[in-house]
């Protein structure tokens, strides 16, 4: 991708002209990628519930809840500064050509401004209302998403496999919410949304991969090499995924019902995973981001019950 530069200058920026003025809430709220901060905030509210400890009566709901907001305030202010930093090249690409800031509906100046604020409102928001190791967490976890992913995504395909770390923090963020610690059962949360990353952006990748080097971005290796390049990024994560979901299930303490809820999940998933390998055809990957989207709230939802 050419040779403009990873990121804007470090100075504010200054305002210039747009042709849009007046406030919008709903373009700042889609500043914020809700679609993704949704999976987000399942991810942190589900992490958050199994780890709190006590019964229904003593269960802390409102720090479940302060900690899923403040982790949206730190996840929409990223979405934004990150918006900001990729306009030269959002404005290249069908897929990002509508956002916002690079539609001109929002002022470069004013998405900065944004975004800093949400992820400064957020950090301290969690530090004070839910745990300071939370709000450490979540801090880092913007800086690698904004200052380590975001240009890795123009140098070199494994970016996937860089992004896939911040992307599977906010199971991180919820239970160090809800104990002030981490331990070793949530590393396991964070390797099945590790892994889920994978095949899920495997299928965004191929269905915008003209798009996305249009842009310059270099998601995929070259032609001759993307298909066993995409091959093992989508099976090997989905079977490791079958395995961390089952852990529950070797370790004991699950009932029969939530073993065969999750084997079957996996087992659907993984034919879509299948069904894309072979074909690598625009509707197989659609087919598999869409089972990817609800593959995961499932598992999620499965843990979350077999705690109840």
């Amino acid at each position: 991708m050419a040779t403009e530069p990873i990121l804007a200058p470090l100075h504010i920026p200054v305002a210039h002209h747009s042709g849009v003025s007046h406030f919008r809430f709903t373009d700042y709220l889609a500043l914020t990628k809700p679609e993704i901060n949704l999976m987000i905030a399942i991810s942190t509210g589900a992490s958050f519930f199994l780890g709190a400890e006590g019964d229904a009566q003593r269960f802390p709901w409102t720090t479940l809840i302060h900690a899923v907001f403040g982790t949206l305030l730190l996840a929409g202010g990223a979405a934004a500064l990150n918006q900001w930093i990729e306009l030269p090249f959002d404005i290249q690409m069908r897929r990002t050509a509508r956002r916002p800031v690079a539609a001109g509906k929002i002022e470069p100046v004013q998405a900065w401004w944004f975004g800093t604020g949400l992820s400064l409102l957020g950090a301290v928001y969690l530090a004070v209302l839910a745990t300071p190791l939370a709000s450490v967490l979540a801090v880092l976890t913007l800086l690698s998403y904004l200052f380590v992913y975001t240009p890795m995504k123009r140098k070199t395909p494994l970016c996937t496999l860089i992004g896939a770390i911040p992307g599977a923090a906010p199971p991180l963020i919820g239970w160090a919410a809800a104990r002030g610690s981490l331990d070793a059962t949530v590393w396991v949360l964070f390797g099945i949304l590790f892994l889920w990353q994978f095949p899920h952006f495997m299928s965004i990748a191929w269905l915008y991969r003209e798009d996305y080097a249009r842009a310059g971005y270099r998601v995929l290796p070259s032609r001759e090499e993307a298909g066993r390049f995409v091959n093992l990024q989508v099976l090997i994560p989905s079977l490791g995924l079958l395995f961390l979901t089952l852990l529950p299930v070797i370790r004991g303490g699950v009932g029969w019902w939530y073993a065969a809820a999750t084997l079957a999940a996996a087992c659907v998933f993984f034919s879509y995973c299948v069904r894309f390998v072979l074909g690598k055809t625009n509707s197989s990957a659609r087919c598999l981001l869409a089972a990817s989207i609800c593959y995961l709230p499932t598992i999620l939802a499965l843990m979350v019950i077999s705690r109840a």
